[in-house]
């Protein structure tokens, strides 16, 4: 981990509806996130924290303030160049696995290196690296839906390192596992922080997971009410007159 600031989240606000179905989902959040750290974001259904991951990472847009990463204001780039940036600089995992249930474990993996445009005579050797480094190699020819859940997952993660991405976003990334699967999956997931020095940002539920995470950063009804851990700034606030009705989690 070098600590130099990695993602800048400036002022940020997502509001949904208008008029009297108007709803605040974010409201005015500023912080920094360091390169190489583990950071959770918490909060109830509902509370707002996957709609910050999503403005993060460029998935969502906001209606005002930036986000930077990397020294890039994700917001300002063309869907072309946005795509490419997520390409080449994240990895995403969730939940749901979203696997290509048809293709073999290869082809899932290789999906991102094709996205890339990563030469395919590269394309072996880098997702062989990457099965191996979550236990998968002899799986490279199988079909991806023929392994168990924890197999998938661990298939997911594969697919999100295969790149060497800088961060890696992970929302419930255990919870369609048994916790015995899912304590092994957090594990991996920590590990590779450490191996790959990458950015790990996990939404979650669980206290535990979040526990563990070098930074905490708790959402409630579209604010952040509580930060712990190095290099997290508290929200700048401004004069808003916004009516506050709910949050998407």
């Amino acid at each position: 981990m070098n600590g130099g600031v990695l993602i800048e989240v400036k002022i940020i606000s997502k509001v949904y509806g208008k008029k009297d179905n108007l709803f605040i989902a974010l409201n005015d959040i500023s912080l920094t996130i360091p390169d190489g750290a583990t950071v959770a974001i918490t909060g109830k259904s509902g509370s707002g924290k996957s709609t910050l991951m999503h403005i993060m990472s460029g998935i969502d847009h906001p209606n005002e303030g930036e986000v930077i990463v990397n020294g890039k204001d994700l917001h300002s780039l063309k869907k072309k160049e946005m795509d490419r940036f997520r390409a080449e600089e994240m990895s995403f995992i969730f939940q749901a696995f979203f696997i290509e249930a048809n293709q073999s474990c290869y082809q899932n993996v290789a999906l991102p290196l094709e996205i890339a445009e990563i030469p395919s005579r590269r394309r072996r050797t880098m997702v062989e690296k990457a099965l191996g480094r979550v236990d998968l190699s002899e799986k490279i020819d199988s079909k991806a839906g023929d392994l168990s859940g924890g197999q998938k997952q661990r298939l997911a993660i594969a697919r999100a390192i295969v790149n060497k991405p800088q961060i890696i976003f992970a929302d419930e990334p255990t919870g369609n596992l048994d916790s015995a699967t899912g304590d092994k999956i957090i594990d991996l997931l920590f590990e590779l922080n450490k191996k790959l020095g990458c950015t790990l940002c996990i939404v979650t539920h669980d206290d535990e997971l979040a526990e563990r995470c070098k930074i905490r950063i708790q959402v409630k009804d579209g604010e952040v009410v509580s930060m712990t851990g190095r290099s997290v700034s508290k929200p700048k606030t401004k004069t808003t007159t916004r009516k506050k009705a709910g949050a998407k989690s």
